[in-house]
C-alpha cells in the first residue's frame, strides 16, 4: 500500500463551534467549484483519502499515476482527475461525480472543472446541487472565474454556500488572508441572494480543516470541511418553491387490462391518490386513481421519486405533457423570458432557431431577442444584442409547441430547459425562466 499524503495537526474543535442542529442521513449532493488552480480536485480527493472512502487498489493505482505524471509524492488531485487529458494538463475538464458516505450522512460530489471553456460542465454539476463547495486560494483572493461560477449556482437556485480558503499554509495561517477573503465572499453571496455562507480556512494539501480540525489555526472555532457538510439541509433542489406536485410524462405505459399508466419523476411536491389535476397543455381534467412505484402501489408520492399513476379518465396524454394540480397548475406559454447562460461557440442573437428540452417535451424555438447581458463584476444587466461563449444574460424565445412552466425560483425542475443546436445536437445554454433576481438592471436595458 502507498503510503498517506502528508497531513496536518489535529485538533478538537470546540463543541460551541458545530451547528446545533442534529445531522441526518439524507443523500446531500454538492458541487465544488471555483478557478483553475485553486484546488478543487485536491480538497476533494483529500476529503474522500481521509474520510477512508477508497480501496487499496485505487490507492495503488492513484500512486503510480502519481509517480507517472511526475508529482512529487502521492497526488490528491488523481483521485477525481481520472482522464488523460486531466492528468497532462492539470486540470479539471468533465464533471467527476464521486460518492461518499460518513456515519451521518450519504454524499454525492460532483467536481468541477475550473476553467472557463469547460463552464457548461460546471453548470451541469450544479444543477442539482443542495449546496456548493467554492474553493478559494487564500493566496490570490476571489478571482473573476469563481464569481462566475458563484453568479451561475446563484442561478440554479443553489442556496447554501460552504467556502474553503485554501492553500492557508502557503499564506503562512494569517488570519488576515482568511478574512479578507470571507468579507469579500459574503458580500458576493449576499448579492446573489445566497441565504447560508460558511467560511473553513483549510490546507487542501496537507489536510488542515478538511476532515480533522487543524492546530495552525488556533484562532478559528468554526467547523471542518466534513462536519460543515455532515450539518447542511439536503434534498432541497427538487421540492423548493411550494407550488404543488408536477409529473411531467416521461412514458406512457400500456396495461394487459387496456388501461394506462403514465410514468415520469415528481417534482415540486406531494402527489395524492385522489388529487384533481390537469393535464398541461390540453387542459383535461380528471382524478389520480393510482400511484405504482417500483416496490408496489403507494398512496401518495414526494418529490423526486419515480412513479407510474393511473387516471380516472381515458384521456390523450403522450410524452411530453404534464399533470399538475388544479390550483397553482403551471403557466402555458408560447413565448417565454429566460435567463441564459451561453455555451455556443457563435454568438447567439435574434432570429435564431433551436430546439429546446423542458422537462419530456423537446420542441423548436425561435430567438425573438436578447435584452441585456450581465456585467459579472457589477451584476448589472446591460442592454446587448447578442450573448457570446460563457456570457450570461436574458432573452425572449418563442417555442413552436406550447410549454407548461414555472418561474425557476418556484421549481427548479418545471423551470429550466436546455437549449440544443439544430445542426450538431450539442447543448449550447442553460435556460431558467425569468430574470436573475440579484442582478440590477442598467436603465433602458429592460422592456
Amino acid at each position: 500500500m502507498p503510503p498517506p499524503p502528508p497531513g496536518g495537526s489535529a485538533k478538537t474543535v470546540p463543541d460551541t463551534a458545530l451547528v446545533s442542529v442534529e445531522p441526518n442521513s439524507e443523500l446531500l449532493r454538492f458541487a465544488a467549484v471555483g478557478s483553475v488552480d485553486d484546488g478543487k480536485s485536491t480538497l476533494i480527493g483529500r476529503l474522500l483519502h481521509d474520510t477512508k472512502q477508497l480501496f487499496d487498489d485505487q490507492l495503488e493505482a492513484i500512486s503510480a499515476a502519481s509517480r507517472r505524471g511526475g508529482a512529487d509524492g502521492f497526488d490528491l488531485s488523481y483521485i477525481t482527475d481520472g482522464l488523460r487529458f486531466e492528468r497532462e494538463h492539470g486540470i479539471t475538464v468533465d464533471v467527476a461525480y464521486r460518492y461518499a458516505a460518513t456515519p451521518h450522512r450519504k454524499l454525492v460530489i460532483a467536481d468541477c472543472p475550473g476553467h472557463v471553456q469547460y463552464t457548461r460542465n460546471m453548470a451541469t454539476g450544479a444543477s442539482t446541487a443542495d449546496l456548493v463547495v467554492v474553493v478559494i486560494d487564500a493566496t490570490t483572493g476571489l478571482r473573476e472565474q469563481t464569481r462566475r461560477h458563484c453568479c451561475i449556482a446563484a442561478l440554479l437556485g443553489v442556496r447554501h454556500m460552504l467556502v474553503a480558503v485554501n492553500k492557508m499554509d502557503l499564506a503562512s495561517w494569517d488570519r488576515s488572508a482568511y478574512l479578507d477573503v470571507d468579507r469579500e465572499i459574503r458580500a458576493l453571496a449576499q448579492r446573489l441572494g445566497i441565504e447560508n455562507v460558511t467560511t473553513v480556512p483549510v490546507s487542501a494539501l496537507k489536510g488542515d480543516n478538511v476532515a480533522t480540525a487543524s492546530s495552525c489555526s488556533s484562532w478559528y472555532a468554526g467547523p471542518t470541511i466534513l462536519e460543515a457538510l455532515e450539518h447542511a439541509e439536503a434534498g432541497a433542489w427538487a421540492t423548493e418553491g411550494g407550488a404543488g406536485g408536477r409529473l411531467p410524462v416521461q412514458w406512457v405505459v400500456d396495461h394487459p387490462a387496456g388501461d394506462r399508466g403514465y410514468a415520469g419523476m415528481v417534482s415540486g411536491g406531494t402527489i395524492h391518490v385522489g388529487d384533481e389535476v390537469v393535464v398541461l397543455p390540453t387542459g383535461a381534467r380528471t382524478r389520480i386513481t393510482s400511484i405504482h412505484a417500483f416496490d408496489g402501489p403507494l398512496e401518495e408520492a414526494a418529490a423526486r421519486m419515480s412513479v407510474t399513476v393511473r387516471l380516472e379518465d381515458d384521456l390523450d396524454i403522450s410524452r411530453g405533457d404534464m399533470l399538475a394540480p388544479t390550483n397553482g397548475a403551471p403557466e402555458i406559454v408560447n413565448e417565454l423570458r429566460a435567463t441564459l447562460c451561453w455555451f455556443g461557440p457563435h454568438r447567439v442573437v435574434a432570429g435564431q432557431r433551436f430546439r429546446i428540452k423542458h422537462t419530456t417535451r423537446v420542441t423548436r424555438a425561435r430567438v425573438v431577442c436578447v435584452e441585456s447581458r450581465l456585467d459579472i463584476g457589477s451584476l448589472d444587466l446591460g442592454a446587448a444584442s447578442s450573448l457570446a461563449d460563457n456570457e450570461i444574460g436574458v432573452v425572449r424565445l418563442a417555442v413552436a409547441t406550447p410549454l407548461a412552466v414555472d418561474p425557476y425560483r418556484v421549481n427548479r425542475v418545471t423551470g429550466s430547459f436546455v437549449v440544443i443546436d439544430e445542426d450538431t445536437s450539442a447543448t449550447v445554454a442553460a435556460g431558467m425562466v425569468g430574470t436573475p433576481d440579484f442582478a440590477t438592471a442598467v436603465s433602458g436595458s429592460l422592456s
